[in-house]
């Protein structure tokens, strides 16, 4: 222990983003090592939260450790701002970091922490994504030993990962995987990239902001850094494709709050039994209104 380390005044009082300082200090050398070796998935010391597991800790932990008093923090699930999981995680956040900004802005975020979205607006190089992980490990669905599965990643072995993606188009003629999908990233690791839609892993590849991946229950931190490749698991005869919101006859569907026709959609289902979809990200969303109220074209 550091000879020069003060214990609080009060047993019941935390210092600055909850964590101490030891416990930080830790998890952002996982994170260096993290973004040295792109997709590997780094084991560190997940502390206990006053949540639990599987609600966020694991991303919770990535943002208190990099968090600071000039940080602006964003936080969302599923792209809402107003989501019970975002409220409480942004509340918490609030009530340990006081000194620290919070908004609904995408663009006027420096920190953005996520479940099962990535962003409709481009992130920048300024900025940082973390993402939550309940499950860290893509082989795991076809390997249950972790032993066996680190010798795999090791190797860059996904030949049964890619027989699970081969029997899918056997038995149903496509890949019916729809969230979580498998990524390899810069040429080797395949990575579990958290439960976003097919629709978002895209947005991984080559992207300008930091991406970090928390799973905290399964005290795994792996990275995807800046403008590096990420590559969805396919065969070369089988392209990659995102979810379709097209109608019948070919249309694509339009957010019937801002009309975007360039977005990913949530489908509502209304009291009168009919179907609408609207826009998941709601800051987008609510930009493309804004536009559109100006009389601007929305797409």
């Amino acid at each position: 222990m550091n000879p020069n380390y003060q214990l609080p005044d009060s047993q019941d009082s935390y210092g600055f983003g909850f964590l101490d300082e030891f416990a930080k200090r830790e998890i952002r050398r996982v994170i260096l090592k993290a973004i040295s070796i792109p997709g590997y998935q780094t084991p560190y010391a997940s502390r206990e939260m006053p949540m639990g597991r599987g609600f966020g800790t694991g991303g919770l932990q990535l943002t208190l450790s990099m968090i600071g008093p000039d940080d602006t923090l964003k936080v969302i699930d599923q792209g809402s701002d107003d989501s019970v999981n975002a409220v409480n995680l942004r509340k918490f956040a609030e009530l340990t970091c006081p000194e620290v900004s919070t908004t609904e802005s995408t663009t006027g975020a420096t920190l953005i922490q996520t479940r099962h979205r990535v962003p409709e607006i481009a992130l920048r190089e300024d900025q940082v994504l973390n993402l939550q992980v309940p499950y860290p490990d893509p082989l795991v669905i076809v390997e249950p030993s972790e032993a066996k599965r680190k010798i795999m990643h090791g190797e860059g072995d996904y030949a049964r990962l890619l027989t699970k993606l081969y029997e899918d188009l056997v038995k149903f003629d496509e890949i019916t995987i729809s969230h979580r999908y498998p990524t390899r990233i810069n040429g080797h690791y395949v990575i579990d990239p958290s439960p976003i839609p097919r629709y978002d892993v895209p947005r991984l590849h080559q992207s300008k902001a930091l991406l970090l991946f928390g799973a905290g229950r399964e005290k795994k931190i792996y990275a995807v850094p800046p403008y590096t490749n990420a590559d969805p698991l396919v065969f070369d005869d089988v392209p990659f494709r995102t979810e379709s919101f097209d109608t019948a006859d070919g249309q694509r569907r339009a957010c019937a709050r801002c009309g975007s026709t360039n977005s990913f959609l949530d489908e509502l289902n209304l009291e009168d039994g009919s179907k609408a979809w609207q826009c998941s990200d709601t800051d987008y969303c609510n930009r493309q209104s804004a536009r559109t109220d100006a009389g601007e074209v929305t797409q």
